[in-house]
């Protein structure tokens, strides 16, 4: 059965009636965004995308477009792809970030298919990452030539944050705005304290803490860091932040020195959000602690922040200052517990659509 078929047969059309694009359920995957290639070029037209935007760097243009196109996109790119190039995903030729989320769309689309009028195309699962490719323009604008009339946005986020939740909606908007024909749109929101979330993370966590030949004596959870001063503002995220790690803590049954918050990732000069995540690693060898994991819940796929600033730069960090070992637990990813995750929140804010 085609699409349009498929979506005729979703509105009930007479049966003379030609097809229609109308009818069908879409669902996007959103998450922040990866370049195209590790060359210089591409990394400076991803990170002045990045950079550029207001919810993201809220320093007033006329301070901040100076530093951005003067200094940060002369000598940033070529290190940042530096950085890429370690976890670059060379059979695809695309970074992991992008195979992960891919992977995920594919596999919701599996479930959804069982579900009722899944099996004759009632529902199509997109992705799309907030900067670079395939952009939120693209794919919604996708989405509605397939016949998608109602559409689910999913920011891949637990903890909510206006520079990454609220800057996906933002593009997601601006490309409504430009469609004669809107779709109704839902937004999923954050879940920070689903007991799902929660029991996926844990028992993820618990399940590579047994695959290691040690056993930490701290454990780490390192959320992306945001300035001080969006917290001052209202920002929610920190509030977030805490409850996910203290739930987490909680369901593991480990005291509040075995299990420590902490922000990485910063960037710039301004006060982030602490403790942050390299100096912890850091002190906790210098104090003499010799085994050391460290998981990551705020982030739904593995990406730089991850593969190369946790599981490289921070080991290194660690085993400098006398650490001996290290581990960095892998994010929830596609894997059996990470798409009950959004599994769950998907069909949960389907409701009343199916």
């Amino acid at each position: 059965m085609s699409s349009s078929e498929a979506a005729s047969r979703a509105v009930r059309l007479p049966a003379d009636h030609p097809p229609v694009a109308a009818g069908r359920i879409g669902v996007l995957l959103l998450n922040l965004g990866t370049p195209d290639a590790t060359d210089y070029w591409s990394m400076r037209r991803y990170l002045k995308e990045f950079l550029s935007d207001r919810r993201v760097i809220e320093t007033p243009r006329i301070l901040w477009w100076p530093l951005l196109n003067g200094i940060i996109l002369t000598t940033r790119p070529g290190r940042k792809g530096k950085d890429y190039e370690t976890i670059w995903n060379k059979e695809r030729n695309e970074s992991p970030l992008k195979t992960i989320t891919r992977s995920q769309a594919e596999k919701l689309t599996q479930k959804l298919a069982t579900m009722p009028g899944g099996s004759e195309g009632r529902f199509v699962v997109d992705w799309a990452m907030r900067y670079g490719n395939p952009s939120v323009k693209e794919r919604l604008e996708a989405l509605q030539r397939e016949g998608c009339d109602r559409i689910l946005l999913v920011p891949l986020y637990p903890q909510y944050a206006a520079a990454t939740t609220a800057t996906a909606c933002d593009k997601a908007f601006e490309a409504l705005m430009q469609m004669r024909w809107q779709p109704t749109i839902r937004v999923s929101p954050p879940y920070h304290d689903d007991p799902v979330y929660i029991g996926a993370v844990v028992e993820s966590l618990k399940a590579e803490l047994a695959k290691l030949t040690f056993e930490p004596e701290v454990i780490i959870a390192s959320f992306h860091g945001v300035p001080k001063d969006y917290l001052l503002k209202g920002d929610p995220y920190h509030c977030q932040c805490q409850k996910t790690a203290r739930l987490m803590r909680e369901a593991l049954g480990l005291p509040p020195e075995r299990f420590i918050l902490t922000f990485q990732s910063r960037f710039g000069r301004a006060e982030w959000l602490q403790p942050y995540t390299d100096m912890t690693v850091k002190g906790l060898a210098e104090k003499g602690v010799k085994r050391l994991a460290v998981v990551m819940p705020g982030f739904s796929a593995d990406c730089l922040e991850t593969l190369e600033e946790i599981a490289g730069e921070n080991a290194e960090i660690f085993h400098e200052h006398g650490g001996e070992h290290f581990a960095a637990i892998p994010c929830l990813n596609d894997s059996p517990e990470g798409m009950r995750v959004i599994e769950h929140i998907v069909t949960r804010e389907l409701q009343g659509w199916v």
